[in-house]
């Protein structure tokens, strides 16, 4: 059984509730403000651990409260952070999130140390190997994102690329990707760039998923117990990479994934309890 290492960022997750999201130069009161662990990296690793892989996150926290009380916790969920970097001075990622009264959401991300990876991050890829799989996403400074994936295909290792939020990577990098993960709207803009997956998954969300043209049903959820769909992708992604690294067929892997998405989307926060 292969490991899982979870290259990406970790944020805090500042939460209010509103009845609609506002519209452009409108204001609107919140309901309540919760401090929550989110970030795509973390909430993928945390997915990952939950569905039983061996994980290794990789990425910088800020010398604050918030970045001291995310390794804890992470520690707490039996992840290995001895690759996560504190930095002196910095302010840990944080992201501002509405949740409207039908569970959609809107978020703004400030990077923070998320945005002061560098080479020391890339190097961590060496201790991966053939059987281990990479998990990307692009919350992280571009070029970090592009080295790892380079160097971990170098090592044999499975890279796994989720392309939220998008941005455009090399086309050598996007055919590293096993798969590539992509929602419908994503799948658009990495078709424009003429960039060309060996193998891409798109999300659909209630609707399902297709991997290299290959249609599967998304799992079932009764409209009324959708709480929060924030974090149901990276829910998704984390447990295709654990059943991956597991040596899981592309059947079982993506059943895995599906089930961890729709449970996901039925509490509140992009983790389960993920009270800060």
């Amino acid at each position: 059984m292969g490991r899982v290492m979870v290259l990406g960022s970790l944020n805090v997750d500042l939460v209010t509730r509103v009845e609609r999201h506002p519209s452009p130069g409108e204001t609107l009161l919140g309901e309540g403000l919760d401090r929550l662990a989110g970030g795509k990296g973390a909430n993928q690793a945390v997915a990952a651990a939950a569905a039983g892989a061996d994980v290794l996150m990789v990425g910088c926290v800020g010398d604050d409260g918030g970045g001291a009380a995310y390794l804890e916790r992470l520690r707490h969920n039996g992840i290995d952070v001895s690759r996560v970097r504190t930095l002196k001075g910095a302010a840990s990622g944080h992201a501002l999130i509405a949740v409207d009264d039908r569970g959609e959401n809107s978020i703004i991300v400030i990077p923070g140390a998320n945005g002061l990876l560098d080479a020391t991050e890339i190097a961590a890829v060496d201790e991966l190997g053939p059987g281990d799989v990479l998990l990307l996403q692009l919350e992280v400074p571009l070029p970090i994102v592009c080295g790892a994936a380079r160097r971990a295909a170098h090592l044999g290792a499975r890279v796994v690329i989720n392309t939220a939020p998008y941005a455009a990577l090399p086309a050598d990098v996007i055919a590293l990707g096993d798969p590539v993960v992509a929602n419908e709207h994503e799948m658009v803009a990495l078709a424009e760039s003429g960039a060309e997956p060996a193998s891409l998954l798109v999300t659909f969300g209630a609707n399902g998923v297709t991997w290299d043209g290959e249609t599967v049903p998304a799992h079932r959820v009764d409209p009324l117990a959708v709480r929060d769909t924030t974090g149901a992708g990276d829910a998704f992604c984390g447990a295709l990479a654990a059943a991956l690294a597991a040596g899981a067929d592309r059947a079982t892997s993506l059943d895995a994934a599906l089930a961890a998405g729709a449970a996901a989307v039925q509490h509140p926060g992009a983790q389960p309890d993920p009270a800060l």
